[in-house]
């Protein structure tokens, strides 16, 4: 099986993805942050460095497709091909920091790739207001994302309601993230565990549900 976490830059994707992972023996993959050549220049610059950036994140993404794709076990992934088209890239070009021509290329690039995948088994929307990821990327203190403008996350946060409600045509759970502390609360992780054993292993659930 192949489940996704989406969400917006620290709604808590990546600790939820290594809590899953260690409570059902999934395989956790995580977003390229570490390492990234572009990341910090484009937090310093992003009209500059958008294309080079989404390019970068799609061409991983889709490697990380593809070695789903081969696996015979459960991979949980963190954050997903479509949220890096449908939200990042999306946003980036309604911003004026990428060309029409700019993002004519990368999308037909991303159709192409999208002939050799299929959705994931289910994703996970980890849905929160701008003050809760503000607060999220306070604590964790990254340098470069210190400088994000609230406007860019409220954007990224219309886009990704969009994404999911109306583009989006997989199995989805929306988690309400400003409810619960997951990491540091034991209730709150198993109300989410309850849930995915019911829209994975249990009785029959609806297309998309809410916490």
């Amino acid at each position: 099986m192949h489940i996704a976490i989406a969400g917006n830059i620290g709604s808590g994707k990546s600790s939820l993805t290594q809590l899953l992972a260690k409570h059902y023996g999934w395989e956790p993959r995580y977003e390229a942050v570490e390492g990234n050549p572009y990341l910090e220049d484009y937090y310093r610059d992003i009209h500059r460095w958008s294309f080079n950036l989404e390019v970068y994140f799609l061409k991983e993404r889709f490697r990380d497709l593809i070695a789903i794709a081969e696996t015979d076990h459960t991979i949980i992934q963190d954050r997903t091909i479509f949220e890096g088209v449908y939200v990042f890239m999306a946003n980036n070009h309604a911003m004026g920091n990428l060309t029409n021509r700019d993002y004519d290329t990368y999308m037909e690039l991303f159709h192409q790739m999208m002939s050799l995948v299929k959705l994931p088994d289910l994703m996970i929307y980890l849905r929160a207001s701008v003050p809760h990821l503000v607060s999220n990327i306070q604590q964790r203190g990254r340098d470069y994302e210190q400088t994000i403008q609230l406007e860019y996350l409220q954007n990224l946060n219309a886009r990704y309601d969009d994404f999911i409600y109306k583009k989006y045509k997989g199995r989805v759970m929306t988690v309400e993230k400003d409810q619960l502390d997951f990491i540091h609360n034991p209730k709150d992780l198993s109300q989410i565990i309850d849930r995915i054993d019911a829209e994975l292993f249990g009785l029959f659930s609806p297309h998309n549900s809410h916490l």
